[in-house]
Order: structure tokens, then C-alpha cells, then sequence
């Protein structure tokens, strides 16, 4: 009877000495969370293009003060270009038309 006692206590002893010892892995499981969440994101956008090392990814982004973001990316290099709306001059060569659709898309077309 002696030695049940001493067992239990010695369990129950061990268990008693590190409060967090239940909290320790918290910090790994919130950053597998975090990294399921942002891939999930990802593929909920169809935006997998950005983490593919060999893509040409364009987008247009418009900010909440109205000015429009253009972010470019190809191969490993990420490019921003900011749009204005100054007009501009100077020699060039014309490249292709532009039309506006309908409902407002705009289609690029190359000469």
C-alpha cells in the first residue's frame, strides 16, 4: 500500500511544477495556422502565380485615396509603378489602340 502512494504522489508532483507545461506548443500551432490561412488566401484569390519563381504576374490595384498601383511581377523581381494623371509628352512610337468596353473594361489591342 506503501508503494501506490508514493507513485501517485510522485505523479502528481511532476505534473505540479511547470503550470505551462500544457501551453508550450501554442506558439508552433498558431504559426501552422497562420501559414494555412495565408496559402488558403492565396488559392481563394488565384493568386498562386506570386509564389511560382519562373511567373510574370500583373496586377492594378486602386487605393482607397482613388490613385491606381500597378504591381509587376517577373521571375523573382517585383516591380510598383505608380499611375498618374498628368499629361505627358514627348517622341514615341505608337504601340497598338485601346478600346473601352461597355462595361468599362478596357482592351489592348497591338498593332
Amino acid at each position: 500500500m506503501r508503494f501506490m502512494r508514493s507513485t501517485r504522489h510522485a505523479r502528481h508532483a511532476d505534473s505540479g511544477d511547470d503550470p505551462l507545461a500544457g501551453v508550450a506548443n501554442l506558439f508552433d500551432a498558431s504559426i501552422v495556422f497562420i501559414v494555412a490561412m495565408m496559402l488558403a488566401l492565396f488559392s481563394a484569390w488565384n493568386m498562386m502565380d506570386l509564389l511560382d519563381p519562373d511567373s510574370e504576374v500583373t496586377i492594378a490595384k486602386k487605393g482607397a485615396d482613388g490613385k491606381v498601383e500597378i504591381l509587376t511581377k517577373k521571375g523573382a523581381e517585383i516591380k510598383v509603378s505608380r499611375v498618374s494623371d498628368k499629361p505627358l509628352s514627348g517622341d514615341g512610337k505608337r504601340l497598338g489602340t485601346a478600346y473601352q468596353l461597355p462595361d468599362g473594361k478596357v482592351v489592348y489591342v497591338p498593332e
